[in-house]
């Protein structure tokens, strides 16, 4: 949205919350009439969640569903929770499979049961074979509703399957193409069948087809959906069976979760499950607390480092000054090396196995960034304080930058290699742990260099 559609929906939220408040629900449902879905979507996000349940209730059933799936999973957990088990039976048996998993996740163990036995036997199977695959796994973010084809079909006999899937298929702008065992051979598009003659053959017409293991990760799957630009990516089990299909904007949702929550994660922070402005204090203070406390535990490997040179301090009080300049060039060196590294293991540009060429190239990159700010360090200081005090701020500069570079370079992939979000790994502790060291690193310098 543009920024003035956002301002038009905040004005209508704020407008819409000030009419429940007054218990004036024909005036609430007058100004929800005339939004489209992502702006109720928006609107829901910067309600309180009772507010939320009631503006679900004054939209007709079909808007009601639409803007349900478009919420974010965490939202939609919250919003079931406000709502009555027949008005939450009722929406689940509407949703697709893929959304239900979705939703499932967000909520507690104990109502997943509940609400599977209210689904018919289809519905059931569908969603209960989804959840049989491992969390985070594309097998959960799938759709099981698809229409295939066959090599020995014609276009005429294709179309007529896809005209009869038109209510139940998740899409049918790419139709996977499978042999009499359900192994995908290939896929057709509905543009290809369109532009044919009703009795080209499909093995004319179909092309070679990307797939993806069912067990495989999500965010992998959909990034290659997103690089490939594909419309749907068909998904099988071990054996190449065909048992899904991941659709274009599905792998978008999910690299925007996933984005988020490496976001989050790199600033030292949980990864809200709802929009900031409907998520209550407590959360937010919850989100930030546990790794505030981490941090504040992992800084306490500067405080001993600053006691042990204490003496060192004593004696050349000038030293002290400087303590903030290194300790955060080193940090944001090793943070944008960790970023950058971040980034590259998400697209697959690098992988663990890449772990030598990578600190390879750090260790150079973090020599060149010191040797630049280290000799403007010497110049500088040496200018204002003493040439001595000049050389150890120049050499330090250059070691703090080499060992940060390298460090944050190296953080993430030792993360994936473990099996641990490489956004853990990240800012938040490489920026303490470089404290710590690059403090060691300049009171050792100016020991050798000042004879302290």
């Amino acid at each position: 949205m543009t920024p003035s559609q956002l301002q038009t929906v905040s004005e209508a939220a704020d407008d819409i919350r000030h009419l429940i408040a007054e218990n004036d629900l024909a005036g609430a449902s007058a100004a929800l009439t005339p939004l489209a879905v992502p702006e109720l979507v928006e609107v829901v996000d910067r309600l309180g969640i009772d507010d939320a349940a009631i503006v679900y209730r004054l939209l007709a059933k079909s808007r009601a569903l639409e803007v349900f799936e478009a919420l974010s999973p965490g939202t939609r957990g919250d919003l079931v929770g406000a709502l009555r088990k027949a008005e939450v039976a009722a929406l689940f048996a509407e949703m697709d499979p893929d959304d239900r998993v979705w939703l499932l996740e967000e909520l507690p163990a104990s109502v997943a049961p509940q609400l599977l036995r209210g689904l018919n036997r289809r519905e059931r199977d569908l969603t209960a074979a989804m959840l049989g695959y491992p969390q985070d796994s594309i097998g959960r973010r799938m759709s099981p509703e698809f229409v295939t084809t066959h090599p020995h079909l014609s276009v005429a006999q294709t179309m007529t399957r896809v005209r009869s899937a038109l209510s139940s298929a998740e899409t049918v702008y790419t139709v996977p193409v499978t042999d009499g065992g359900r192994r995908v051979v290939g896929v057709v598009s509905l543009r290809d069948l369109l532009s044919a003659e009703p009795d080209d053959g499909i093995a004319d017409l179909m092309s070679e087809a990307h797939v993806a293991v069912a067990t495989e990760d999500a965010e992998a799957a959909a990034r290659r959906t997103t690089d490939l630009a594909l419309l749907a990516l068909p998904v099988v089990d071990s054996e190449q069976r065909l048992v899904g299909i991941l659709t274009i904007d599905d792998a978008a949702r999910i690299l925007k979760q996933e984005e988020s929550e490496d976001a989050a994660r790199q600033g030292g922070v949980e990864p809200l499950r709802r929009s900031y402005l409907s998520t209550p204090i407590r959360q937010l203070v919850r989100s930030r607390v546990v790794w505030l406390l981490v941090l504040a535990v992992g800084a306490t490997l500067t405080v001993q480092v600053l006691d042990t040179f204490e003496a060192t301090l004593a004696q050349m009080t000038v030293l002290a000054l400087f303590v903030p300049l290194l300790i955060g060039t080193g940090g944001n060196t090793g943070n944008q090396a960790a970023t950058t590294v971040t980034r590259s293991l998400a697209l697959g540009e690098v992988t663990p196995r890449d772990v030598k060429r990578v600190l390879s190239r750090e260790v150079r990159v973090g020599f060149s960034l010191g040797l630049l700010l280290g000799t403007l360090g010497f110049a500088l200081a040496g200018l204002v304080y003493d040439w001595h005090i000049g050389v150890v701020i120049g050499l330090t500069l250059v070691a703090v930058c080499t060992v940060a570079a390298s460090i944050g370079g190296i953080m993430p992939l030792a993360a994936r290699a473990i099996k641990v979000d490489p956004a853990v790994f990240s800012n938040p502790f490489i920026t303490t742990f470089v404290d710590a060291t690059g403090l060691i690193i300049y009171f050792l310098i100016a020991k050798a260099v000042l004879g302290l």
